[in-house]
């Protein structure tokens, strides 16, 4: 009887480890797919918090202070009612804009005319801290679509 039991214990613990390297197998392929970062329909994809040259407050020194939301699927998206905020409550809110599918929208912070591709808040003051601040835009519901930090944060911790 002990070579038969003998024979039993290593048939399953060969089992066994045929069933775990199946497993294993199995879960690679999903775990690494669950960790590929899908993009975002909608997401902030660049910031310029620093306008170039002096800081002089100036219109045009203003609107070389922007953020980018660029449009990712290839259906136009209404940002009616969205919101691009900085940390100290800044806010910039969308209306009657379509951004069309595969496009970018660039929004100044100072005056100027709206176009398809260049947005205005009309402002006198930066908005964009140069050396630590948070971009976070939200869809007309609250709902957080994305955001782009910056320098070190006031929460602490480094984006």
């Amino acid at each position: 009887m002990p070579v038969s039991k003998s024979i039993t214990a290593r048939r399953l613990t060969a089992a066994a480890l045929t069933v775990g390297a199946l497993t294993a197998a199995i879960a690679v392929p999903a775990t690494a797919a669950d960790h590929q970062r899908q993009r975002p329909s909608v997401e902030i994809s660049d910031v310029q918090y620093d306008s170039p040259g002096r800081d002089d407050r100036s219109n045009r020194s203003l609107n070389k202070e922007w953020v980018e939301i660029t449009n990712n699927t290839r259906r136009a998206v209404n940002l009616d009612g969205w919101t691009l905020k900085d940390e100290d409550g800044h806010t910039y809110r969308f209306r009657h804009y379509r951004l069309d599918g595969r496009a970018t929208v660039r929004i100044h912070t100072g005056q100027g005319r709206d176009t398809r591709t260049d947005l205005f808040q009309d402002r006198r003051h930066y908005v964009w801290d140069n050396r630590s601040d948070t971009a976070t835009l939200r869809n007309d519901h609250r709902r957080f679509i994305d955001s782009d930090s910056w320098g070190h944060h006031r929460h602490g911790g480094r984006h």
